[in-house]
């Protein structure tokens, strides 16, 4: 059995990884997902959140996915998101900012910001400020 698996992460604006890694977790719509090479074929819609990534050379990398589709095959994962990006390069005070005001939003029922719209951004908040502690895991911070 081979060692690592291609991996592709594309987001609608451009291509933030591709290379081999030995293992991949992320939580897909049914719960966790552990993604080794010669995995059973799957198909499954991603949630906003962390991907964990073991690579060929030994090193964990973090990326953050606001959510998508997974295609997992023997030789070859593809993650198809709406927005990813390595999880070092997202701002914990915007993170913050943006859950601040998506909660104001839901609390104001007066306001003319979409109620559905505003529990999507703080889910998106949330997932990246559950990142980015993750990261700070890590890294013993």
């Amino acid at each position: 059995m081979a060692n690592s698996v291609d991996c592709d992460i594309v987001s609608a604006e451009e291509s933030v990884f591709s290379g081999k890694v030995q293992f991949i977790s992320l939580t897909g719509s049914f719960g966790e997902l552990g993604i080794y090479p010669g995995h059973t074929p799957l198909l499954s819609e991603v949630k906003p959140g962390p991907v964990k990534m073991l690579m060929e050379s030994g090193e964990e990398d973090i990326f953050y996915v606001s959510g998508g589709f997974l295609e997992v095959q023997p030789h070859k994962v593809i993650l198809l998101a709406d927005t990813a990006l390595r999880a070092a390069d997202l701002d914990e005070a915007a993170a913050e900012e943006a859950s601040r005001h998506a909660e104001q939003a839901m609390a104001d029922k007066t306001s003319e910001f979409e109620y559905s719209r505003a529990t999507g951004q703080l889910a998106e908040a949330a997932a990246q400020l559950r990142t980015l502690r993750q990261i700070r895991q890590k890294l013993g911070k």
